[in-house]
């Protein structure tokens, strides 16, 4: 299963800002005993999860950014840097963020760089997960296979008005034509 491919998810889930803080807590819950030092926020989506973690476990929070996205367009199949983390890893339990593990792909990515940089333990965690996703994160908030709709993208501005973000548009008619012919 390769990211971005619409046709094989199961449901939507419209994930509200009360549900988000919910899933982030249980997380925190989760994470605590570890104790990270600091934590990688994977900007953009990963940002939101790992700024409630930051302040949640009152650890400092540093962004970096490995993205397929060019000007919000998928435009890569693997990952490319354009943010990488700091020299201050070295040394230390490093917890890294994103929004969702889709394929796996992205945390992997950022999980082995960190570890080359010499962090002295590396975790992931990740807010949702597909079951397919390959890593999984060592701590989900949510595992589900159905198309996820974040509180902060749902929707876009356009020509002054604020309309469904067209990728979850093109996403939920995916679904439904999938459904229409299952083949």
């Amino acid at each position: 299963m390769s990211s971005y491919e619409y046709r094989d998810r199961r449901g939507v889930d419209r994930i509200s800002w009360e549900r988000f803080e919910a899933l982030t807590r249980e997380l925190a819950t989760s994470i605590a005993s570890w104790g990270p030092e600091l934590i990688l926020g994977i900007a953009r989506g990963g940002l939101f999860p790992a700024t409630l973690l930051s302040y949640t476990l009152r650890r400092e929070l540093y962004p970096i950014r490995l993205t397929r996205r060019f000007e919000d367009l998928v435009v890569r199949r693997a990952p490319t840097w354009l943010v990488k983390p700091p020299a201050k890893v070295r040394g230390r339990r490093v917890l890294i963020v994103d929004e969702i593990a889709d394929s796996g792909q992205t945390l992997q990515a950022a999980e082995e760089v960190v570890r080359e940089m010499g962090a002295a333990d590396v975790r992931t965690a990740a807010l949702y997960a597909h079951s397919w996703a390959s890593p999984r994160p060592a701590y989900v908030g949510l595992l589900s296979d159905a198309l996820l709709v974040n509180p902060w993208d749902r929707e876009i501005l356009q020509d002054g008005e604020f309309v469904q973000h067209p990728e979850y548009t093109a996403a939920i008619q995916a679904q439904e034509d999938a459904e229409a012919d299952p083949m």
